[in-house]
Parts: structure tokens; C-alpha cells; sequence
């Protein structure tokens, strides 16, 4: 009697453990992400670091937002180690050991191990890419593009959705492809993204000149057809120019809390941010905005929606399992089945963890230039198209003929 009794009280007590430690994803990244917006950018840093070195079941999520702090600080190298780093983790953590599977079901979502949902899979390559071509270094960047087609390949085995298939990962591919010249796989790229998202305003523009550029005759007549109002601008194929591509990471995602009344359940909630789009200053150039690209908000919101039921169903089936549990202490004693009900309810509360540090979208800006050095700065705009506080401060690029050079800034208010 006596060791059922110890047992029951142990289980009490490690859900009343687990009910406080797993709750603490948020607090945990708080102060780190209120450095990262008033651009404290190595502490914040420094303080994810000492999460994302610790091994557990939220070493993932933690991670990701390591990398994307040292990306925001321009540590480009460092983030891409985070990111490989990150990458592994997510294959180390498609599985679940039986006690995070029990705990789940005995407490909360919070203590599987964090999976990452599809969509961060894909930014994961898609951010490292950005890294590697902020270093100049395209083979590492190709590498991380082919790394995207494999993800996307196992997804659509998975039957999951077009919406979360990274058109943005698709894109940066085609553009890399392009820049070294490997037209037809940059065609192949545009037109696969061209299929998953038709809403990118550069699509129509390269679409025509790929497949022009590909050889890809029968393409070409297609696409001159079909986007009426783009005509074929002689100076896409001036192999004296070079291009200017501005990557343009906007403000903060989408938060999740616990959706009103169900507190089982999280939502995820778009945030305020001042700065919504961007405009690109260079010298003796007419200024260029920055238009959408990847929603990234928006698909982190629909993900979350189409696995809402699914995750529904196992949360009803947790209830039973401790409404069970709890009924087998109360045969032993009534106060510690009482006790160990409450706490179990208590544990299961909505699991909070997502990649926090990601933008509310990526948006892009492209300017033809000769070669050459130019000073460009960029400068925050708000929904009226007003400066923010968020600019660029100027810096000098350097334009090479027949290749694109590409600049990454990231607005944080």
C-alpha cells in the first residue's frame, strides 16, 4: 500500500514539476528578444546561446532563434553553423521517446520535443542560403537551395500543402541559379514558384526572360502571352549590367498564445509592427521600393489552422487519459486523485514554442545598375508610406557585370 501510495505521489509531484518548468519557453526568450529590437544584437545573442547548447525538447526552437539573432547582427558565418546545427536537430527530433509521448498525453504538448513546424524546415536552408550569400559564397548557398528541393520532395510524399512548400525558398533558388548563369535551372526554379504562389510581382518579368534566357523557345511565346502588360525589356539580357538584390526581412511574426477560452489551444496573432515596407536610396538612381514576396505570417497562420483538428483530437484524447489516471489514484486515496487531476490540468496548457525572431514577411527589391560602387542606404516606411525609425545606415556596394549582388537588412519595430 505504501509503495502505491509513494508511486501516486511521485507522479503528482513530477507533473506538478513539469506543469512549471514547461512553461517557461517565453519567458526564457523574452529579455533576449527585447534586446534583438533595440539592436543589442550580442546580448540578445549571447543569452540564446546558452539555450541553444543546452540538449532537451526545446534545444530546436532555441536554436533557430540563435541563428536569426546572429543573421540580424550580421554574424554570418556563426549563424550559418547555428543553422546547420539547427538542421541536424530537426532530424534528430522526428521521433518521440515513449516518456514525452506519456507526459503529453498525462500534461501538455510542451513536453514532446519541438518538432519544427513544415514551414520553418524550409527557412531554415532559406535563412542559411541568405548567410552564405552574404558571405559571397553561391556553392554554399546552391548547396542550401538543393537542400530545399530535397525538403520538398519528402513534403509532397507527406501529402502536406502547396502554401507550405517556401515559394520565397523556390525563389532565392531561381535567383542564385541566375546569377551563375545556369539559366535553365533558374527557369525550372521561377516556374515551380510561379505554380505555388502567382502573387510575386517579379514573376512575370522572369518567367519571360528565363525561358528566353534557357532556350526554352515554346516557354517564352507562352509567357509573352499570358502576362499581358510586361514587355520584353532588352536590358534584362545586357550582359554589361549587374543587378541589385535587396532581401528585405520585415518587422516581427505572428505570436502565439492561447486561443480566448480554450486554453489547451494556441493562436497565433499577427503583431503591430510600425514598419511595413522599405525603400532603397542609391545615388543617381530613382529610389525603388520593396514588394511582398513570402507572407510568412500567413503561412504560419493557415499551418497552424489545418493542424488545429489533429491537434484537437489528441488533447480529448489526453482528458480521457488523465480523467483515467486520476480515477485509479482516488481508488487509493481521494485527496491525491484530486490533487493529480488538477495538476494534470494544470500541465496541459498550450504549447507556446514557436521560431520567435522570424519577420512578419520577406519582401524584395531589385534595381539594374552598371558596374561598379554605389552608396545605398534603405529606409523604413509605414502603411501610409511615411519614414519610420528603421533605416540602413549608408553603405557601399559593389555592382559586378552579369551577376547580381545581394544585400540582407532586417527592420525590428
Amino acid at each position: 500500500m505504501n509503495a502505491k501510495k509513494n508511486f501516486s505521489l511521485l507522479i503528482l509531484l513530477s507533473l506538478s514539476f513539469l506543469s512549471i518548468s514547461c512553461a517557461t519557453y517565453q519567458s526564457k526568450t523574452l529579455e533576449a528578444r527585447s534586446k534583438l529590437k533595440t539592436g543589442q544584437f550580442e546580448e540578445a545573442a549571447e543569452r540564446l546561446k546558452v539555450l541553444a547548447d543546452t540538449p532537451g525538447r526545446d534545444q530546436l526552437v532555441y536554436m533557430m532563434d540563435y541563428a536569426t539573432t546572429l543573421q540580424v547582427g550580421g554574424k554570418y558565418r556563426e549563424s550559418a553553423q547555428a543553422f546547420q546545427k539547427a538542421d541536424k536537430l530537426v532530424d534528430l527530433n522526428d521521433y518521440h521517446s515513449v516518456t514525452n509521448v506519456v507526459g503529453a498525453t498525462l500534461g501538455g504538448e510542451e513536453m514532446i520535443q519541438y518538432k519544427g513546424e513544415s514551414y520553418e524546415k524550409f527557412l531554415i536552408s532559406t535563412m542559411n542560403a541568405i548567410n552564405y550569400l552574404m558571405m559571397g559564397d553561391y556553392d554554399g548557398g546552391l548547396v542550401e537551395a538543393r537542400r530545399i528541393n530535397e525538403k520538398i520532395s519528402k513534403m509532397k510524399m507527406d501529402g502536406r500543402d502547396p502554401y507550405e512548400q517556401s515559394p520565397f525558398a523556390r525563389y532565392l533558388a531561381a535567383l542564385m541559379w541566375e546569377s551563375e548563369r545556369k539559366f535553365d535551372d533558374a527557369y525550372i526554379e521561377y516556374e515551380a514558384c510561379y505554380k505555388l504562389d502567382q502573387k510575386n510581382p517579379f514573376l512575370p518579368s522572369d518567367l519571360i526572360r528565363s525561358s528566353k534566357l534557357a532556350r526554352r523557345d515554346e516557354a517564352h511565346k507562352k509567357w509573352k502571352k499570358e502576362m499581358v502588360g510586361v514587355q520584353d525589356d532588352p536590358s534584362w539580357y545586357d550582359k554589361g549590367m549587374g543587378e541589385l538584390i535587396v532581401i528585405y526581412q520585415q518587422g516581427w511574426g505572428a505570436e502565439k498564445r492561447s486561443r480566448g477560452g480554450q486554453y489547451r489551444f494556441p493562436s497565433l496573432s499577427r503583431v503591430n509592427n510600425q514598419t511595413e515596407s522599405a525603400l532603397i536610396k542609391i545615388d543617381g538612381y530613382e529610389d525603388q521600393n520593396t514588394y511582398l514576396v513570402y507572407d510568412v505570417d500567413g503561412v504560419a497562420i493557415d499551418t497552424l489552422e489545418k493542424d488545429f483538428g489533429a491537434l484537437v483530437a489528441r488533447r480529448v484524447g489526453g482528458v480521457v487519459a488523465k480523467a483515467v489516471v486520476a480515477d485509479q489514484i482516488r481508488q487509493k486515496n481521494q485527496l491525491l486523485g484530486d490533487l493529480a487531476w488538477i495538476a494534470m490540468n494544470v500541465a496541459d496548457r498550450a504549447d507556446l514554442r514557436q521560431w520567435s525572431t522570424l519577420p512578419a514577411s520577406i519582401q524584395i527589391g531589385r534595381v539594374l545598375l552598371k558596374p561598379g560602387k554605389y552608396k545605398i542606404a534603405i529606409q523604413g516606411l509605414n502603411s501610409s508610406k511615411s519614414p519610420t525609425n528603421d533605416a540602413m545606415e549608408e553603405r557601399e556596394i559593389k555592382i559586378t557585370a552579369g551577376r547580381k549582388t545581394f544585400l540582407n537588412w532586417r527592420s525590428l519595430r
